[in-house]
């Protein structure tokens, strides 16, 4: 079996049957492409003495296969690609705006539903923070990037901005959505009680011969899964809560002190660091670990070429379902995705532009009968309600009557934070609660809808997988 083979098997694998054939074979056939133009513009993956690219091997894959910097190698595709940006004069980054919604025909005053065709973007309005004022920005082809949704969770590995905004504004403009049940648990994140973002402990790890173990200090993947500690994170994720709600912990462990420390420091020195910096010495002690919501394998529902269902708004990165991850991500393939699929927006997008002109009859943003809001703490404590109820309801096992609960709880946090913002200017915080609480009604509705477990999604009152593979999709 071929290399890519190899990885199309693993991804579907991973992803319980649930993946988009195609989508799979575009990304493993076009990645390669998209990491050496990484390469090019400057991405420093790590080298052998040999001047060979070193691979790592993370959970659910059976080969050696996964570029990386360090432990740090999103953070250094991130540095070597806005460096390339800021060396092209035709390219404007504006930090000082946040968006707030997408134009469509309903700001023109006509009435738009799920069912009405052609739905149509024309821009966004955003907010100002240097002037402190709703702005309209017209254009003729958007793309939304905006992430994920971590931050519905009450302890996640996703920075405080992963608050769901595109899948908000897009579910409100009418535009579809897949699959927002399948939540990506990571396993091992570093247990500080009350911390998040919590500190994200790489798969990598567990892929270089780190060894998971329970209170009583046994190695207990074998239990589980034939593939031990590099099971797919679905599976590795559920049997640490298992263990876990055994043995009244909040926490299990991940031992390291068997390991080469000497390589283990160069390859994971902000892991090293970090635990050093928490107390905890990886040579002789072992590491605290506990699973948080780190990725959304659906979104934004989009075609091979970034297409969603609202024309000249494309979506890529973790807020799309692309149909790439089904119902479990394998393992590293979102950086992948994220870097084939922002090029296909941009190669499709190229060609759409020329025969695409802007609507300049786009009215001002309205903001009459608003005041400033008189108490932050509503809408803070909107988003604390919220993280709570989805990580007791919603979280990696679930129930009917936990989504049942779950929902009724959104229901009343939706008024609430509806009539804020109806009555309140606007300012980032009330527009990431909206988002939030969107999102999180959004993973609970489609969690009701699948009368089944599978990948990601495992409720206890449906725990096999049904004969029927579909997608949800609202």
């Amino acid at each position: 079996m071929t290399v890519s083979k190899k990885h199309i098997e693993d991804t579907l694998i991973a992803g319980d049957g649930l993946c988009n054939l195609n989508t799979v074979e575009i990304v493993v056939k076009e990645g390669p492409l998209r990491i050496q133009e990484m390469i090019d513009w400057g991405a420093r993956f790590d080298k052998d003495s040999a001047g060979e690219y070193k691979r790592g091997r993370e959970g659910g894959h059976s080969e050696f296969r996964i570029l990386h910097h360090k432990d740090i190698t999103g953070r250094e595709m991130e540095r070597a690609l806005l460096q390339t940006v800021a060396e092209q004069k035709n390219i404007e980054i504006i930090k000082h705006c946040f968006v707030v919604d997408i134009i469509t025909q309903h700001h023109l005053g006509y009435l738009v539903t799920k069912g009405t065709p052609d739905i149509e973007c024309f821009g966004i309005y955003a907010l100002d923070m240097q002037e402190n004022m709703i702005v309209k920005i017209l254009s003729r082809i958007t793309v939304f990037a905006t992430g994920g949704n971590g931050q519905v969770y009450r302890t996640t590995t996703n920075p405080v901005i992963a608050t769901g905004d595109g899948i908000g504004m897009v579910y409100r403009a009418k535009g579809r959505i897949e699959n927002m049940e399948f939540i990506q648990f990571h396993p091992t994140a570093l247990y500080q009680q009350g911390l998040s973002p919590a500190f994200l402990i790489t798969e990598a790890v567990r892929g270089d011969g780190g060894i998971l173990r329970n209170k009583k200090g046994e190695a207990f993947m074998e239990k589980y899964d034939g593939r031990r500690d590099l099971a797919p994170r679905d599976i590795v994720a559920r049997a640490i809560d298992s263990e876990m709600k055994k043995a009244g912990t909040e926490h299990v462990y991940l031992d390291c002190r068997h390991m080469d420390m000497k390589k283990f420091v160069e390859h994971f020195p902000n892991i090293y660091d970090t635990c050093k910096s928490a107390g905890i010495d990886v040579a002789t002690q072992m590491i605290p670990v506990a699973p948080a919501a780190h990725y959304s394998c659906g979104g934004i529902k989009t075609d091979e070429w970034g297409h969603t269902s609202i024309r000249n708004l494309y979506a890529a990165g973790e807020c799309a379902s692309t149909g790439l991850h089904g119902a479990n991500r394998l393992a590293s393939n979102s950086l992948l995705e994220a870097m084939v699929f922002a090029h296909r927006c941009y190669v499709d997008s190229i060609e759409r532009i020329k025969s695409l002109s802007f609507r300049e009859d786009i009215p001002d943003w309205n903001a009459e009968g608003t005041t400033a809001p008189n108490e932050m703490i509503l809408i803070t404590q909107s988003i604390k309600e919220l993280q709570l109820l989805m990580s007791d309801y919603v979280g990696i096992v679930r129930t009917n009557i936990r989504l049942t609960r779950a929902l009724k709880r959104l229901d009343l946090l939706h008024e609430e934070i509806e009539a804020l913002y109806e009555t309140t200017l606007l300012s980032p915080q009330i527009c990431e609660a909206r988002n939030l609480i969107t999102t999180g009604f959004l993973i609970v509705k489609s969690a009701q809808f699948r009368k089944e477990s599978r990948g990601l999604h495992f409720n206890t009152d449906y725990p096999h997988k049904s004969s029927l593979v579909q997608n949800t999709v609202l």
